[in-house]
């Protein structure tokens, strides 16, 4: 996700009111449980933080994921619905809450239901964006990403997914299986975590 969004999280957890265990801690503890494939768990102190400090709730998108792992797509829906309100140019939102609109209606519907979003910067994210609009191939996409590690792992990933999504499985296990490749480790960050993590669950 973008900085902002981990700015307005941050700010917000961290003004909260402390308890025996901080919103801080809940949220390192979550965010630890869903990288390591422990969803309910991560579920469960997401929505922990959530009833301790309901202002965190617009920033969490990694609830969000976690309800998608949880097969929880309504709730799951609405996490990414609420987080465009504070972070609304950000792809990665727009494309996870296709993906839960997807399996839980059907693709044709995520794409006409598919959020708005604002001048995300980073490469390829505007490609990404089209793909799921329907307007570019998952291969127009690597092919915008260049040689630059970053964005070839973000291409890997959502390709992987919105093929998954589409029904195109074969296809979307080898996209999935590039952007877990440790070269992108640093890279891709959080987001490499869930990638390993889909590819565990996918198996």
């Amino acid at each position: 996700m973008t900085r902002a969004a981990a700015a307005g999280l941050l700010c917000s957890v961290t003004i909260a009111a402390l308890t025996a265990q901080s919103p801080r801690t809940l949220l390192d503890e979550a965010s630890a449980d869903l990288r390591d494939g422990r969803i309910t768990e991560a579920v469960a102190g997401f929505e922990q933080l959530v009833r301790l400090d309901p202002s965190s709730e617009p920033y969490l998108w990694q609830r969000g994921i976690a309800l998608y792992y949880a097969d929880r797509f309504v709730e799951c829906r609405r996490q990414f619905e609420s987080h465009r309100r504070v972070n609304p140019d950000d792809v990665e939102n727009a494309a996870w809450h296709f993906l839960c609109v997807a399996r839980v209606e059907s693709p044709a519907t995520a794409r006409r239901a598919l959020l708005p979003v604002g001048p995300d910067a980073r490469r390829p994210m505007a490609e990404v964006y089209r793909m799921f609009r329907g307007e570019l191939s998952d291969t127009e996409v690597l092919i915008a990403a260049g040689a630059d590690p970053a964005a070839r792992f973000f291409a890997n990933l959502y390709a992987g997914l919105y093929l998954e999504a589409t029904g195109n499985i074969a296809r979307s296990k080898a996209y999935i299986t590039a952007a877990t490749d440790p070269q992108y480790t640093a890279a891709g960050g959080y987001m490499h975590d869930i990638a390993r993590l889909h590819a565990r669950l996918r198996r």
